[in-house]
């Protein structure tokens, strides 16, 4: 038995689709008239008080290196430093293509890693690549449906809570966690429970083998074609993102914060990042999970 995916009806009247043109009216920064100074005035007798919630970016780019605001120092490290920080590591990766991107460049990064073939779906997977000489598994399935995939044999999804509930976790062990693209296009509520069950099995984990290492990767920005600014736009994302963070907000968990670091970057959105930008979240993955002393 496979799993399908539908397509979707453009409810467009005719030369609508002339409205959304990356470039012209999509993804283009609004220019400020007049003067560019703002005059701010005292405050009044009697005026009424307004509380507002004040956003801190999570780090920002120098020289092309990602530099967080908070958490540890992100070194960049060639691929000898990558296989000692990995050596006798089983790193785990549950999630949508992006959280496969990873999976894809420590494969193609390290000479020693080889991925075994499971004769699987490379979408879907599980996929599995390993390095016998420094004792280094790394493996990545996709989540369970909502998928947009077509064509994927049902046997092969599996649902990321149950994935984390057979490990056993421990010192040597990293989790690594992605899910939000194919949720945008579905009921919010779908995503909020699928993320309490996900919740749940952490925490269970992080109880059993409290030293194991867990990373939640949040949402990105994506580049609006009109199939996404119909179905999926940043809008949907965001969403999906405060919820994500919220969820996980308190555990001990650590977040890559895809948002800013799509958001901060010189180049352009794209629902998959381009490689400079893989490479930072890779490096800071392992910043985690090997620490710079001192930093």
């Amino acid at each position: 038995m496979n799993h399908f995916t539908g397509g979707f009806i453009k409810n467009l009247k005719t030369k609508e689709e002339k409205l959304f043109q990356r470039g012209f009216n999509l993804k283009v920064s609004i220019q400020g008239r007049g003067p560019s100074n703002v005059v701010v005035l005292p405050k009044e007798d009697g005026q009424l008080n307004v509380k507002t919630s004040s956003s801190v970016p999570s780090g920002y780019y120098y020289q092309g290196v990602w530099r967080t605001l908070g958490g540890p120092t992100v070194s960049q490290l060639n691929r000898s430093a990558i296989t000692q920080c990995l050596k006798g590591k089983v790193v785990h990766m549950y999630g949508d293509s992006t959280i496969r991107q990873w999976f894809e460049f420590l494969d193609a990064a390290l000479p020693g890693l080889k991925e075994f073939d499971l004769h699987t779906p490379q979408r879907v997977g599980p996929l599995i690549s390993l390095d016998y000489e420094n004792n280094i598994m790394v493996t990545y399935r996709c989540h369970a449906p909502p998928i947009r995939f077509g064509h994927n044999p049902t046997r092969q999804l599996r649902y990321i809570a149950n994935e984390i509930d057979d490990l056993i976790g421990g010192p040597n062990t990293v989790v690594v966690v992605g899910i939000w693209a194919h949720f945008c296009t579905n009921p919010i509520e779908i995503y909020i429970r699928r993320l309490q069950s996900i919740r749940r099995a952490v925490v269970q984990l992080l109880n059993r083998a409290p030293e194991t290492l867990v990373i939640i990767r949040t949402a990105n920005l994506k580049a609006l074609t009109l199939y996404q600014t119909i179905t999926n736009s940043d809008w949907y994302s965001l969403q999906r993102d405060k919820v994500l963070r919220a969820m996980f907000k308190g555990l001990k968990v650590h977040v890559i914060d895809a948002w800013e670091m799509t958001l901060a970057h010189h180049l352009p959105h794209d629902l998959h990042p381009q490689p400079p930008i893989i490479k930072n979240m890779i490096d800071h993955i392992l910043s985690y999970i090997c620490p710079h002393k001192g930093g």
